[in-house]
């Protein structure tokens, strides 16, 4: 198992998703690209002045460099990152007595880019550029944003369906308003944009007239299979398919509804002679 705190850890360990070994004279630009690859992963550690054959060349010789190389968190990272350096006594490669820098980077909450504000991402043992589909499911992921808040292009608020809301309400106990002012003033289901209604991906989720119309994949989906496996080609094996539209609450209560008619149910006699009906999954 890796250990930050032993050398031979640091020179010989295979490089990979919390380790990377980079020489003292890297340039300070480049060096933002693994810490902030490795902020935006799970964290890691960087060995300065190790090459990545394991050969220790040390940072004792490069100390304008390396001062450089400790603004990167701060001056070449946005929003700075969280590290911890240390710096280690070892023997160079030329028997001389010099110094490695172990900077261990925290993972950050917040997605994190360099100074040109492009967005990395460590998986294994590179630094990925993200496009701005990644970016944006890397900011989803962090909870920066959440996708359900953002506004559905082309929805108003006559794509949702006020008669339901307004039994929503009822169900439970919402008396401050009329299904409008629910949806206007609880969660930002609807926001106002100059004189624009803005409508959230979650009001049309859960309370759109047709919720597929804009999110065409938003749907449950049961596939029952003969057997342990699924087969394909002349072998297939599916008995049951069936896929549940409409709104997430009416899709969770037909499915569940649905699932309940798919389980065989067995009575045997029980405890003080009655019979009990238990289902084949619990």
């Amino acid at each position: 198992m890796f250990n930050p705190d032993r050398l031979e850890d640091l020179q010989f360990s295979t490089e990979k998703q919390i380790m990377d070994r980079k020489s003292a004279r890297i340039k300070a630009i480049n060096l933002a690209e693994p810490i902030v690859a490795m902020a935006n992963a799970d964290g890691g550690y960087l060995a300065i002045g190790i090459e990545d054959n394991g050969d220790i060349t040390g940072i004792d010789d490069y100390e304008e460099n390396i001062n450089e190389l400790l603004t990167v968190p701060f001056d070449y990272c946005k929003p700075s990152v969280k590290v911890d350096v240390k710096t280690i006594d070892v023997v160079d490669c030329n028997g001389k007595a010099n110094h490695i820098l172990r900077m261990q980077v925290f993972p950050s909450d917040k997605v994190i880019a360099n100074q040109s504000d492009v967005v990395f991402l460590r998986v294994g043992d590179k630094s990925k550029k993200l496009n701005f589909e990644q970016r944006l499911q890397l900011v989803y992921a962090k909870g920066v944003k959440f996708f359900e808040n953002q506004p559905v292009t082309g929805a108003s608020i006559d794509d949702i369906d006020l008669k339901y809301v307004t039994n929503y309400c009822q169900r439970i106990g919402y008396e401050k308003g009329d299904a409008e002012h629910y949806l206007r003033h609880n969660h930002d289901f609807i926001t106002t944009q100059g004189d624009e209604d803005l409508v959230s991906g979650s009001a049309i989720l859960l309370f759109g007239k047709n919720p597929q119309r804009f999110f065409p994949r938003a749907r449950i989906r049961f596939i029952r299979y003969e057997g342990k496996t699924a087969e394909v080609g002349d072998r297939m094996n599916v008995i049951k398919d069936k896929k549940f539209d409409g709104r997430i609450l009416d899709q969770l209560n037909d499915a569940i509804a649905f699932v309940k008619t798919q389980i065989r149910e067995y009575t045997k006699l029980g405890k003080g002679a009655k019979f009990q009906t238990i289902p084949e999954f619990p």
